[in-house]
């Protein structure tokens, strides 16, 4: 919105030239979501506390300290990141770029979906929220009509065609496949990014990273003169997707604050299955979706860590971990909470760094 205003006053005031930049609205989104998620965040947790009483429900079947130590912690905190979110993206963003609505609706459609099932679970004072199949069908909808917008966006075959890391010109056209494709990288991102979110701090900070990353992916995809450099595939408009990725890691900044350990707030289903669909819909935007699953892949091994867990006592009546997700198999070695955070924070990094040299590497 400031671009439309201000670009138009540049010829008068050379200072608002600066807003013709994207590197510059970026940073201005960053610190915008970070301020707002400073500023407001404390109201919302005291209100949220009020409000839920005895807080997050922890679920029974977990590691038994939660039951003591998380016991009455509020959640749905992610209420004041996608507030933060969305105010810098349509501050700082331009509002006539259709992929930067696609991904702030996606988020915001998410969101809405973990906001209702925070809501069942705190006001029904039970871990079960909303129904698992209508939960999935309502997210694969969602996704559908966001995926088959972005193919109309492109043109054919390369709209419905996927790329792959290390490979400067090899396409696939799945034709309308594509968009079945793209429903499985949105949702899969959404939900393997709710599964990690079980211990302080430890979702928030690779959505982070991943979010820095695809920042930079879509600033270089979207950049004629980068992406021919660096032999990627160039789509026209992705790079204002990049305001977007800094708006979530200045809100992920803020909330950090609230979410180290211990936590005073979670980010609950409201934030994991928002900011994981986000991370989808990105790399689908911008043909990066392997990359996703590199870049993410601390995301990938939480959620497989549960396929391969149910999957094995369903056929076998016995568990390959001690408990999934992931994360809980380390709490049952007696691993303490902070040392399995920030382990995996730099699993995240090294897989982000693996993921960004797949740019170079074709």
């Amino acid at each position: 919105m400031l671009q439309y205003l201000l670009v138009e006053l540049s010829d008068q005031i050379s200072v608002f030239n600066v807003f013709r930049y994207l590197t510059f609205r970026t940073g201005g989104a960053i610190m915008t979501a970070l301020i707002f998620v400073f500023l407001f965040g404390p109201a919302l947790i005291n209100a949220l506390r009020v409000r839920q009483g005895k807080g997050q429900p922890i679920r029974d079947d977990g590691p038994e300290r939660h039951l003591i130590e998380k016991q009455g912690t509020p959640t749905m905190g992610d209420l004041m990141m996608l507030s933060g979110i969305t105010v810098a993206t349509l501050l700082w963003g331009n509002l006539s770029n259709p992929y930067l609505w696609v991904v702030l609706l996606v988020t915001l459609g998410f969101g809405l979906v973990g906001l209702y099932d925070d809501y069942l679970k705190v006001s029904r004072a039970s871990s079960r929220g909303f129904p698992g199949k209508v939960k999935f069908a309502i997210e694969c909808v969602m996704a559908a009509v966001a995926c088959y917008y972005l193919t109309q966006l492109g043109t054919a075959p390369f709209s419905t065609s996927l790329a792959f890391p290390f490979f400067k010109d090899f396409l696939l056209d799945l034709g309308w496949f594509f968009v079945v494709f793209g429903v499985v990288v949105i949702v899969g991102a959404g939900n393997s990014v709710n599964l990690t979110d079980g211990l302080d701090g430890l979702a928030i900070v690779p959505v982070m990273i991943a979010a820095a990353s695809f920042g930079l992916i879509a600033y270089l995809a979207g950049n004629a003169v980068f992406s021919e450099y660096l032999q990627i595939h160039f789509i026209k408009g992705t790079g204002e997707i990049s305001v977007f990725c800094g708006a979530v890691l200045g809100a992920g900044l803020g909330f950090l604050w609230f979410n180290a350990p211990p936590a005073m707030i979670f980010m609950g289903d409201t934030g994991s299955l928002s900011l994981g669909s986000a991370l989808g819909a990105i790399a689908v935007a911008t043909k990066h979706e392997f990359v996703l699953a590199i870049v993410g892949g601390l995301f990938v091994l939480e959620a497989v860590s549960v396929i391969v867990q149910v999957a094995s006592f369903k056929l076998t009546g016995k568990r390959i971990f001690r408990m999934a997700p992931l994360h809980h198999h380390f709490e049952q070695k007696g691993w303490a909470e902070a040392t399995i955070v920030v382990r995996f924070w730099i699993i995240a990094v090294v897989l982000a760094l693996v993921g960004l040299a797949t740019l170079k590497l074709r």
